[in-house]
């Protein structure tokens, strides 16, 4: 292990913990109620066998013993509040795993840490009960919390990445509480849609879809495409110059038209496919994918507290470095970056792709300057020829020149930029407009390309700083320099 890779237990005060985290929707199974389902799972988890005679299971805003009760009643009260019910697949509560490398937690710690996951993942605004199971090798939470809100008015929604998002928050505590935190997690072996969380498309997308495998097949006309969408399930319903389609187990129709379905899935868009004129081009669905934490430089808490901060501002500063060091080391595991080396090296990779870009943008926009300057001068020149040749042929006239004096001017500082430029050719202003708009593509381009190199760059630039002090690398750095300076006294 490389002095880097002790970064991962540089905040450790106690212990090694090292967990792994999953969250599941519990829904209602086969032949149970609503209540016999919470009551099954709660029965399990809070097995006195596994939670040492009850004394590890904890409850926030219920009972853990009537907590099946107060979950079901909870639900009662939001279809009567709200007027939704999802009926039998709708999901009672959700369950977190907390697992723990054995012999590296105490049961009473590893209830603590699930109480605080769950209290800072629901936000509080959800009942749960932690149980921590110590019958296996290995110790364990079991967190269970109810899918209605405490004000029965709204119902927590399993989201995109949410397994990604508990992992996060479960890494983020540990480092907080001065614990390491597994180094590569490895994902379950579960296919995409269970890992989405047993959701299946909406009507729309089972629509695209089935139009999508119908194009493949490659129908003659619209008739073909609608009898084909028919074998597959889906119900054409023709209405005046409109079709509506309803997948199988569609609670509605909907439109076939660019409005509905999509630009792609109109009928005049699915009649030019059909008659070869433009390409299918299947629509995907858009998810806005949440915006990752941002890493911020470490505080330099003695440094503030010599200018006058107080011991509030060192309270605020020590949990801002904590966090700080938490998004630190989810960067560092994302991108693999858990060598120094490795981290110095893509540094200095950034920072060079970020500075080439950006001389090249420089070199486009000092090009296409140049060329605008040219090509003023150019058509300057052409327009004013005429008068000047006239000019010429007056004798270099006072008289004329006081009449033309603009266009004399133009010409002659055309002529004047022409010789600094040793131009014995001129280019033409067609060619100048092709390179120009070649070099503003191009520019366009590369300072696409250099804001993702410009952030990128930051970032490490921010995480590498962090790491340096973390280290101690950025004071090793200054005491030669310090020596130097003071030999040179």
């Amino acid at each position: 292990m490389t002095n880097f890779v002790l970064l991962l237990y540089y905040v450790q005060r106690g212990n090694c913990i090292i967990a792994t985290t999953r969250i599941m929707p519990l829904h209602t199974g086969k032949g149970r109620s609503v209540g016999t389902a919470i009551n099954d799972i709660l029965d399990y988890v809070e097995n006195p066998e596994k939670t040492d005679g009850g004394r590890l299971i904890t409850s926030y805003q219920c009972d853990s013993r009537t907590a099946d009760a107060e979950f079901l009643f909870a639900k009662r009260q939001y279809i009567a509040k709200t007027g939704r019910n999802r009926g039998t697949d709708d999901v009672l509560a959700y369950q977190i795993r907390q697992s723990f490398v054995p012999g590296e937690i105490t049961p009473e710690e590893a209830n603590r840490l699930g109480r605080e996951l769950a209290m800072r993942f629901t936000k509080g605004n959800h009942a749960f009960v932690v149980c921590t199971h110590i019958d296996k090798a290995h110790i364990h939470n079991h967190i269970i919390f109810n899918s209605t809100s405490l004000d029965c008015t709204r119902k927590f929604r399993n989201f995109w990445g949410s397994t990604k998002a508990v992992r996060r928050l479960n890494d983020t505590i540990c480092i907080e509480n001065g614990y390491s935190i597994v180094e590569n997690p490895r994902p379950h072996g579960k296919s995409y849609n269970k890992w989405l969380g047993e959701k299946p498309p909406c009507q729309r997308d089972q629509l695209r879809m089935s139009i999508d495998a119908a194009l493949e097949k490659s129908p003659a006309d619209l008739e073909a495409l609608l009898a084909l969408l028919r074998e597959m399930g889906i119900e054409v319903s023709p209405r005046g110059k409109s079709i509506r389609l309803k997948a199988p187990d569609g609670k509605k129709f909907i439109r076939l038209d660019a409005d509905s379905m999509g630009e792609s899935y109109g009928v005049d868009a699915l009649m030019e496919v059909l008659s070869g004129k433009r390409a299918h081009i299947p629509g995907a669905k858009k998810v806005r994918q949440p915006d990752p934490s941002k890493v911020n430089l470490l505080v330099d808490i003695q440094a503030k507290l010599q200018a006058g901060k107080g011991a509030g501002y060192a309270r605020w500063a020590s949990v801002f470095n904590l966090k700080q060091m938490a998004h630190t080391l989810n960067y560092l595991t994302e991108h693999g970056l858990l060598e120094y080396a490795a981290l110095a090296a893509r540094t200095d990779e950034a920072t060079v792709r970020c500075n080439g870009l950006l001389e090249q943008i420089k070199a486009a926009e000092q090009r296409m300057a140049e060329i605008a300057v040219l090509r003023t001068h150019i058509i300057n020149y052409s327009k004013t020829r005429d008068i000047y040749v006239a000019y010429r042929k007056a004798g270099y006239s006072k008289a004329f020149r006081a009449e033309h004096e603009s266009e004399i001017l133009l010409h002659q500082a055309a002529k004047k930029y022409f010789d600094e430029l040793g131009l014995k050719k001129l280019p033409t202003v067609k060619s100048l407009q092709a390179e120009y708009a070649a070099l503003l593509a191009k520019k366009k381009s590369a300072y696409a390309d250099y804001r993702t190199a410009r952030d990128e760059m930051r970032e490490l630039l921010t995480v590498k700083a962090n790491v340096d002090r973390l280290m101690g690398y950025e004071e090793q750095e200054k005491e030669p320099e310090a020596t130097r300076q003071e030999e040179q006294r």
